[in-house]
């Protein structure tokens, strides 16, 4: 965590911008504490970094004065979501000026036959949803908190529908974004593919904050599939459930879903969500489609299941079924914070080659028994993807210690696989230690670009490059 950062500016500096701000913006400027408070950080790990001042933008000309304004002034500008990020991306560390996106909240064209809508940065998936379910279309894309859009494209946001979908980067076709010196530029297009030129869309997809702020955002929808069945597989062992999802895999299987929970996240779900499940390795699987394409991928899957120890699949085709199925699973990190009161969860995220998936997470698996810490694994496990929930005393040093070893550890384990130190979480702060090891001489051309893009280095500073 030795990343620079900009000094926080002096206090007749900020009186200067804060003035300034209120005469284009009014009461849309905050210096309340208990707003700051909320701006100071995100979810996970309570990294503090107190802002100055919230500012609360509703047009991209106003974001575009705020970020003119404090580039004049060498004022530091974190964008800010619905505050649901993990690895300590919302913490002002410089201070300055939190930009609250949350007044984006505007559906601005939804087209049904060309599969795609425009959304301004606050909108979130869930109201998108809501808005566009009567015209048979739905976004994928599925953190499980009801994150912001804009949020989701800053970090590059993943989650449940990943393996079918994709991530933010493909479901992604254009953006407007506003630059440190305030010039609105939009990227890409409406086309489903181009080859005019660099690729600015993704340049900013996953760069959480640090080149400019994301407003507005083009986005691929889907047609809702005819058929959806869900199911839950129980498993003797760790390593049975996780070969079976490799193989499926190997075998070009189209899962919609497949989600693994060890024994200890079942317990945690089990107690939290009052499910009447076994405290056991498990799959939560979803199969979408025709009717027949469905039973065939259901019978295929349970073939694969058998073999490796699987139990009987206990199914869930009512939508209030599959509802409060995956509401259990969404509910992962409440459900890891309730196993021990008072503790802190230290969640982290890598994500592998789906042929080094069984040995990374066994591995995993004996380094968390080894570390004597309570840390279930969930994970998107048809991508490579897993989390740990790292429960620990922040007042025990030495167990502290144990848990910074184990998220360590399994992050550069990881990226030891050809994997990465996160799936979807970002970089944020938590993970900056990790970027040289995974990118080696290309945080040499990151930083340049950073540079490039933002030469006063106002946006979102101390986060991402080392």
């Amino acid at each position: 965590m030795n990343a620079q950062v900009l000094p926080r500016p002096a206090p007749d500096i900020i009186a200067t911008v804060r003035a300034k701000l209120v005469e284009r913006l009014g009461t849309r400027v905050s210096v309340s504490q208990a707003v700051l408070d909320q701006h100071s950080h995100g979810e996970g790990l309570p990294v503090v970094g107190m802002p100055d001042l919230v500012v609360f933008p509703e047009a991209n000309e106003e974001v575009a004065f705020v970020l003119a304004l404090c580039n004049e002034h060498r004022v530091a500008v974190t964008p800010f979501g619905a505050g649901s990020s993990l690895e300590g991306q919302l913490a002002a560390l410089a201070g300055g000026v939190s930009l609250d996106m949350g007044r984006f909240d505007k559906i601005l064209d939804v087209s049904p036959d060309s599969l795609d809508c425009r959304v301004q940065a606050g909108v979130t998936r869930e109201a998108l949803n809501a808005h566009i379910r009567d015209t048979g279309l739905f976004f994928p894309v599925d953190p499980g908190a009801n994150a912001s859009i804009g949020g989701m494209a800053s970090t590059r946001a993943s989650g449940t529908n990943a393996v079918r979908y994709g991530t933010m980067r493909e479901n992604i076709l254009g953006l407007t974004v506003v630059t440190p010196d305030g010039r609105i530029v939009r990227t890409g297009s409406r086309a489903r593919k181009s080859s005019a030129g660099l690729d600015l869309t993704h340049l900013y997809v996953g760069s959480e904050g640090t080149l400019g702020v994301i407003t507005e955002i083009q986005l691929k929808l889907y047609g809702l599939p005819e058929t959806i069945v869900a199911a839950v597989c129980q498993f003797e062992s760790l390593e049975g459930a996780v070969v079976a999802v490799v193989t499926a895999l190997q075998a070009n299987l189209k899962l919609a879903r497949v989600e693994l929970l060890d024994e200890v996240q079942m317990r945690a779900a089990i107690n939290y969500s009052k499910l009447d499940y076994a405290e056991t390795p498990t799959l939560f699987l979803e199969f979408q489609g025709t009717p027949n394409s469905v039973r065939e991928d259901v019978e295929t899957m349970q073939t694969i299941t058998e073999e490796r120890s699987g139990g009987a699949f206990q199914f869930a085709e009512r939508p209030e079924d599959r509802n409060r199925l995956w509401k259990a699973r969404h509910n992962s990190y409440q459900a890891v914070m309730a196993l021990s009161p008072g503790k802190k969860n230290m969640g982290t995220d890598a994500c592998v080659p789906i042929s080094a998936l069984p040995a990374c997470l066994l591995e995993t698996k004996a380094d968390i028994v080894a570390s004597g810490l309570t840390a279930p694994i969930v994970g998107h496990v048809g991508d490579g993807n897993f989390h740990l929930g790292i429960l620990f005393d922040p007042k025990d040093a030495d167990e502290t210690a144990r848990a910074e070893g184990l998220a360590f550890r399994t992050a550069r384990r990881a990226i030891a696989m050809g994997g990465t130190c996160s799936g979807e979480h970002g970089v944020g702060l938590h993970k900056i230690v990790h970027m040289e090891a995974e990118h080696g001489e290309g945080v040499a051309l990151m930083k340049a670009v950073k540079t490039a893009l933002d030469p006063s280095g106002i946006m979102n500073p101390g986060k991402v490059y080392p």
